[in-house]
């Protein structure tokens, strides 16, 4: 029996509704592309099953699975654009506030 992950029950109703959404596009990618199921489980290295589910918007699929599928798609690099430090305004804002006590 597998444990159940307790950052699954804290997902807002938005971020299930993106996981949803991002499945899918994946599904309409792979649909455009005139891949099948099987062909395109066998590419991501996962079985149909896992792959039904991603495309569900499952948030239980592990993000490797959503990995391997942008990059099938030539999109994997922008998960590295996720939170780029220099993008991230409330963690700026933080800085702002600590260095603004230091000189205080």
């Amino acid at each position: 029996m597998s444990k159940s992950s307790t950052s699954l029950e804290v997902l807002t109703d938005a971020a299930l509704i993106a996981l949803e959404t991002l499945g899918s596009h994946l599904r309409t990618a792979r649909e455009r592309r005139g891949d099948s199921l099987k062909t395109m489980a066998a590419r991501m290295g996962t079985s149909i099953p896992t792959l039904r589910r991603m495309e569900a918007g499952d948030a239980k699929v592990s993000i490797g699975v959503y990995a391997a599928a942008l990059w099938i798609f030539g999109k994997s690099e922008q998960l590295a654009e996720i939170l780029k430090p220099g993008e991230d305004e409330y963690a700026t804002m933080l800085d702002v506030n600590r260095a603004s006590r230091k000189r205080g």
